[in-house]
Order: C-alpha cells, then structure tokens, then sequence
C-alpha cells in the first residue's frame, strides 16, 4: 500500500513541475511577431495633422457698474444667523428672555459656574441653565427679547469667546 502511494505521489509530482513550462518556441514566435508589428508601422508614411480652425462666440457679458462708496448699503444679515432651540431649565441666574448668546458648554456644574462667576465679574448678566435632553450645562452672557440684539451681542462676545451662538428657548 505504502508503494502505491509513494509511487502516485512522484508521479503527481513529476507531472506538476514539467507540464506547466513555456516553450522556448513560444517565447520566439511572440518575439517576431512584435518585430513584424514594429517593422510594419515604422513602414507607413507618417502624416501630420493640421489642428482644425474651430470658431468660438464670445460670450455676451453684462457691464459692472460702479458705485461711490457713498451709495453702496450694507444689509444687516441678520435673518441667516444660525439659531439652536433648546429646552433649557435655570439653574443660578434671573429670568430668560427669548434669546440667549451661550458663551460655555460644560458637563460639570462647577466649571460652568466658574464661568458664569468670570463674566458676572467682567459686568455681564451671566446665567446658567441646564439642557436636560443633553445633560450639559450652558452659560448665557446676556439674553434678549428679539434676534437683532442678541446677534450683536454675540458679534461683540466673539472677540472673547469665539464659539459664542445664539439659544431659542423652546416653551
């Protein structure tokens, strides 16, 4: 038995390592027919194109007026300023209005007092309440009955804390 399959094996061997060899003839007749390729476009004349004239139109193009700086209006751009409505419940502080300039986020109580003590110390209102839905605490530096105030509130906050935006309180 062990004769049959020592035998078998060499066999499978023997078959495995020399019927998956290329040819040496294989090797020459791809050789020259890459020649024959090669030898067959150097023979064509070679004709050189002449680049198309392609017309284009001019497109028709309004003329800029110009303004004295005198006649130019600024718009206030406050109607696209980006507003968070939260439900917020106060947690040290007076009364909120409508809107809310947050200047802190915190997770811990103390932190968030400890801000709210640092703006109240620069003449700021500061109040803290609490978004239960998030469990953080907000710092408000000043609140407001309409928007227009309160985005110039934050604008001037900015210089201070500039990741300062607006809060709705929702009812």
């Amino acid at each position: 038995m062990k004769k049959y399959t020592v035998l078998c094996m060499g066999l499978c061997l023997a078959m495995a390592l020399t019927g998956c060899k290329s040819k040496e003839s294989a090797y020459k007749q791809a050789y020259k027919k890459a020649k024959a390729a090669e030898s067959a476009q150097a023979a064509q004349p070679v004709i050189e194109e002449t680049p198309a004239v392609v017309e284009t139109e001019t497109p028709v193009v309004t003329p800029v007026q110009t303004r004295p700086v005198t006649e130019t209006k600024v718009m206030d751009n406050v109607d696209n300023v980006a507003v968070r409505e939260e439900r917020v419940t106060m947690v040290n502080g007076t009364g909120l209005r409508n809107f809310s300039v947050v200047v802190g986020s915190f997770s811990i109580i103390a932190n968030a007092e400890g801000l709210q003590q640092k703006l109240k110390n620069a003449g700021y209102s500061a109040q803290v309440v609490k978004n239960e839905e998030r469990n953080m605490y907000r710092v408000i530096a000043s609140s407001f009955d309409d928007k227009a105030s309160a985005v110039q509130s934050r604008d001037q906050l900015r210089s201070s804390y500039p990741e300062a935006w607006l809060l709705y309180q929702s009812k």
